[in-house]
């Protein structure tokens, strides 16, 4: 069922969106579910936001509160349930070299930025493009996102104490055959009690939370950032502030459909889109790093711990806060042998296994295959998901185009005189397909008058008026007519640029 009354304008909280949190708040047994599994994702938040941080080379508090605000906030103007949202690889990336270059005021300023066009481009219709993401790329993203949250986990497997192997093997196993028993409590909160029980009782020196950073110790406060309010100001900041608007909208409206699928109900893009925009502007007024979807945490609230509601996105962001400022001290001696564990069953959980099967690449076209492998390869390689998305729609479009252009066939249909050929075009035509058109008629030894029928074509673009004026100009210079019949409306109205494309120049 939609998650989206359509008596409502777009954007606007939805009924059933209200009526599940009132639901899950009458439910004992719901409401667990939510309030579990938003504290076993602040927990695995907590060691992200610290390396986020790390990476684009500000204080760990910056991205521990971005964790913070953006969860908050997302869980009451966003467009998708149970979505986790806060500082991600994607977006440190991104504005890494602002830090560098400017330092932090102009990081805040250029998350600002940020927030203000994605709420400008969601209701201009940005969303509306996820439609044009084909399946191939959506399995390609899912995979490319198994892969990258392994390969994140192996630096903390490398150079370490020999106890850190059996304490993740042990794990492992607790998340793997706990659930067969019993979901009362969510397995990835009983392998993080577990095994920091065991590492303190014991005395392990294993790596821990605390390793990762230093913890805030007081309360996000209000941050207005001290840049000039000038153009060249405006000139250093846009470019990074584009790139993280379109960053964020790409990975969060993809996670969206994620776990739409998942969950098999539907969210409303536009909103998650300036719901995101809003996110990232209280974060930044609240001096945080800015952020977007975190597909691996929203893995772990929505496939692993089963949280369907808004609740388990508000209680992640609180219980982040709870923890990190009033009990830092026992979050930082927190194992990551055990956060290693949850996040490797995630990344289990997460791939298609199915679409990888030999058996299942042997059916599928050369095309599917392709543009998943790419998909995967590209955000492999650049470690940005974005990029892969981007590349998978552009192989997927190459792809598509190079397929229609082989639909098109002309033939040759009636001669209703000894003086006169009729000629039957089928098909799409646009830039790639009416490259060839021209070269499929025979304009020596057709007769006086030609009539190219038109009535089962459709004509997409210019490339296509040009191509049929050119196949006039060669019939002209035989000394013989053409006649164009049979175009519908809108080629009609394509072919009233015919003469003014210089085909005959």
């Amino acid at each position: 069922m939609s998650s989206d009354s359509p008596v409502l304008a777009p954007g606007a909280p939805s009924l059933l969106d209200e009526s599940s949190v009132a639901s899950a708040l009458r439910s004992p047994k719901r409401l667990r579910v939510e309030l579990l599994a938003g504290l076993v994702v602040a927990l695995a938040l907590i060691p992200e936001a610290i390396s986020f941080s790390i990476l684009a080379g500000v204080d760990p508090q910056v991205g521990l509160f971005a964790a913070f605000t953006m969860a908050v906030t997302i869980s009451i103007v966003g467009g998708r349930r149970a979505m986790i949202s806060g500082a991600t690889g994607a977006i440190a990336l991104v504005v890494a070299p602002v830090v560098e270059d400017h330092g932090l005021d102009f990081l805040i300023a250029t998350v600002l930025l940020g927030g203000v066009i994605q709420i400008a481009l969601s209701l201009a219709g940005a969303a509306k493009l996820m439609r044009f993401v084909p399946r191939s790329v959506m399995v390609g993203f899912v995979n490319a996102l198994a892969i990258l949250i392994f390969m994140a986990q192996i630096p903390e497997l490398i150079d370490v104490p020999a106890v850190v192997y059996p304490l993740v093997g042990v794990g492992l196993a607790v998340l793997v055959f706990l659930p067969r028993f019993s979901n009362a409590v969510p397995a990835p909160l009983v392998v993080i009690v577990l095994l920091t029980i065991f590492t303190v009782l014991s005395g392990s020196d294993v790596p821990t939370v605390g390793d990762q950073g230093e913890l805030p110790s007081s309360l996000p406060s209000w941050f207005i950032p001290d840049v000039p309010f000038d153009l060249e100001t405006l000139r250093i900041i846009a470019p990074y502030a584009f790139g993280l608007a379109i960053v964020g909208l790409l990975e969060s409206l993809m996670t969206a459909k994620l776990v739409d699928d998942i969950t098999d109900t539907h969210s409303d893009k536009t909103r998650e889109g300036w719901g995101q925009g809003v996110a990232n502007v209280v974060t930044g007024l609240f001096g945080g790093m800015g952020g977007c979807a975190m597909i691996g945490q929203t893995m772990i609230n929505v496939k692993t711990s089963g949280a369907r509601t808004r609740i388990s996105t508000f209680t992640a962001g609180l219980f982040l806060l709870i923890l990190v400022v009033g009990l830092g001290d026992v979050v930082a001696r927190i194992p990551m042998a055990a956060l290693v564990a949850v996040m490797i069953m995630v990344s289990v959980g997460t791939m298609d296994w199915h679409s990888v099967d030999p058996r299942t690449i042997r059916q599928m076209p050369f095309s599917a295959t392709a543009i998943m492998g790419v998909t995967v390869a590209v955000t492999v390689l650049t470690h940005n998901l974005a990029y892969g998305v981007i590349t998978g729609v552009l192989t997927a479009m190459v792809f598509f185009a190079r397929r229609v252009s082989h639909f098109t066939q002309v033939v040759c249909i009636d001669h209703p005189d000894a003086d006169t050929c009729v000629y039957a075009v089928r098909g799409v035509l646009f830039f790639a397909s009416s490259n060839d058109l021209v070269y499929q008629f025979d304009y020596v030894n057709d007769p006086k008058n030609v009539i190219i029928d038109l009535s089962d074509a459709q004509i997409y673009d210019s490339s296509t008026v040009a191509a049929l004026d050119a196949i006039v100009l060669k019939y002209h210079n035989k000394g013989k007519h053409v006649e164009i019949i049979g175009m519908n409306e809108p080629s009609a109205k394509w072919h009233e640029l015919s003469g003014n494309l210089g085909a005959g120049h």
